[in-house]
């Protein structure tokens, strides 16, 4: 009995193991691309925000931005699942590394509305390619024992580079402020540490150009072949993405505003913030790690419900909480539960199509993810302008306690295991 404990921590350590060396060249060869962007965009979305009010803009504007990014990702998501298919997968994670690197130095070099604007559309442009291959690409190249795996620790290196985007992020403007002798939260020292950003994005071509491309048989023809999918599909595509989406809308009340949230909230200057984002972004590359054993013992509907269910008491903590410290206890905690099963259900909904119809379905799933963040963070600024961080964050809250029941009503209320497929519906 006293050698049970570490007997299956051991066995749960040889099964990580062996699923990792199972990857495939291809597989590998994206973790590489993954880390790259992952650092590139960590340290971009902690100096965005402070970059634009330091140009003296305020937060109304910065959410209408977010919004213009996300509503893109959502308009093009309908075409993007036949466009990654004509391009292939390889083309597809090329154009989307160009597009992130232009439109992050653009916006350092020519900063006004207007640019913001247009660089925030290539940017959502972005963000929709990479959301819709991503997952037919893995599932593409993996085999069915080692999918969750890579689908999580393709998430896990994402967040732990960007953990190292958000520490580096924040220490970049006082470096570049010190070197131009200006003020570290100056325009001048935020656009410098910007273009370093859009420098280093360009590293994330050299292992995309080393995957082979696979070719599929056959694919669904024509853009609006997600319309077509949604239509043969109408009961259960709605059973999966109903709480998604009310998920999606929630989030995007208050995850891009958590940098200007602690400096406003707490009174905690760039370093700080940056420090913090860093290991929350950790915290939740640990959670995704942890995720693909807890799914092989719990079932992966009923990780969904119980880790986004047990993150919304520290959600409530921190919003609410008076002291920093626990504020950002809370926020690490919460970050790591509720994104921990974020691969898990997308492996989740994917492999229950036919390979043909994989980017379809994430061309779906995309849409649905970024229709909520298209339009909630505009909501959410106007929000702190007038009233502060407490409405969004009390929405926001309410939002993710529906979706959890939801997912508990459509997938786990019977006691017969999910067994139902996309494809036969």
């Amino acid at each position: 009995m006293q050698n049970s404990q570490p007997t299956q921590k051991n066995s749960i350590l040889n099964e990580y193991i062996t699923n990792l060396r199972a990857f495939r060249p291809n597989a590998r060869f994206y973790l590489v691309s993954v880390i790259v962007s992952g650092a590139t965009m960590g340290g971009f979305r902690l100096l965005f925000n402070f970059y634009v009010l330091s140009l003296g803009f305020d937060e109304g504007l910065l959410g209408n931005l977010i919004t213009t990014s996300n509503t893109t990702a959502l308009l093009m998501a309908l075409p993007m699942g036949y466009l990654v298919d004509l391009w292939g997968r390889k083309n597809s994670l090329l154009i989307r590394t160009v597009l992130l690197f232009i439109s992050v130095l653009a916006m350092a070099v020519w900063p006004s509305v207007a640019v913001f604007v247009v660089m925030n559309v290539a940017l959502g442009l972005a963000m929709s390619i990479g959301s819709v291959v991503t997952g037919p690409f893995m599932m593409e190249n993996s085999d069915e024992q080692e999918r969750a795996y890579l689908f999580s620790f393709a998430s896990g290196l994402q967040t732990a580079a960007m953990s190292v985007g958000n520490w580096v992020g924040g220490y970049l403007p006082s470096w570049i402020g010190g070197y131009q002798q200006v003020d570290p939260e100056s325009s001048g020292a935020y656009a410098g540490a910007m273009i370093i950003l859009a420098l280093v994005s360009l590293v994330g071509i050299v292992p995309i150009l080393f995957i082979r491309r696979n070719y599929l048989a056959d694919v669904r023809d024509g853009i609006f072949a997600p319309i077509t999918f949604a239509k043969e599909n109408p009961r259960l595509l709605g059973k999966v993405f109903t709480p998604l989406l009310i998920v999606s809308i929630g989030a995007g009340l208050f995850v891009p505003f958590m940098n200007v949230f602690f400096r406003v909230q707490h009174n905690q200057p760039d370093t700080v913030v940056g420090s913090l984002m860093a290991w929350g972004s950790l915290a939740m590359g640990v959670g995704l790690i942890l995720a693909p054993p807890l799914a092989d013992r719990l079932g992966k509907l009923r990780l969904v419900v119980i880790t986004q269910g047990l993150s919304i008491p520290f959600m409530i903590m921190l919003g609410f909480a008076p002291i920093f410290w626990v504020s950002a206890l809370a926020y690490y905690v919460r970050m790591a539960l509720m994104n921990m099963s974020n691969p898990i259900y997308q492996n989740f909904v994917l492999e229950r199509v036919k390979p043909s119809d994989r980017a379809t379905v994430a061309s779906l799933y995309s849409m649905v993810w970024s229709f909520g963040r298209s339009f909630s963070p505009s909501i959410s600024g106007s929000l702190q302008v007038g009233y502060g961080f407490d409405p969004p964050f009390i929405i926001a809250i309410c939002l993710y306690a529906v979706a959890i029941f939801l997912y508990w009503l459509f997938w786990l209320r019977k006691k017969t295991p999910v067994q139902e497929n996309l494809a036969a519906e």
